[in-house]
């Protein structure tokens, strides 16, 4: 059952939002028709262009080491399917944000391994 105080609310989505539309305060042409933004995601690459880098990481996590794989260019989505496959078969923890891939521990040399295998070009980085 539909709360009666919520059944007349539009789409969040549609051009009338006015969540989206916080920094237009007025226009005076008639014909105006706000614009939202969305966002475009780059399409993935295939392996074999892909150009990733495997570093080993300590930096603000209470002396922690992870390894940290960067230069993905691809959708969320594919990014973190990749991460998934990377931590599953080094059987650890980790997330996938930003471009960035993120596993728990020190697992740079059996990384660079699997995405080779996997077709990808990846390198050891960094120190």
């Amino acid at each position: 059952m539909q709360c009666r105080a919520h059944s007349n609310i539009s789409n969040p989505m549609s051009n009338n939002d006015w969540k989206a539309r916080l920094n237009i305060v007025y226009s005076t042409n008639p014909d105006f028709d706000y614009q939202t933004e969305t966002d475009v995601q780059p399409d993935t690459l295939p392996p074999s262009q892909q150009e990733l880098r495997v570093w080993l990481d300590r930096k603000q996590r209470a002396g922690k080491t992870v390894t940290l794989v960067k230069g993905f260019v691809g959708c969320e989505s594919d990014l973190k399917e990749l991460a998934s496959m990377l931590k599953n078969k080094c059987g650890v923890g980790g997330s996938a944000k930003e471009g960035e891939i993120l596993i728990q521990g020190d697992f740079r040399d059996r990384i660079v391994e699997i995405l080779c295998k996997a077709g990808y070009k990846a390198k050891k980085a960094g120190a």
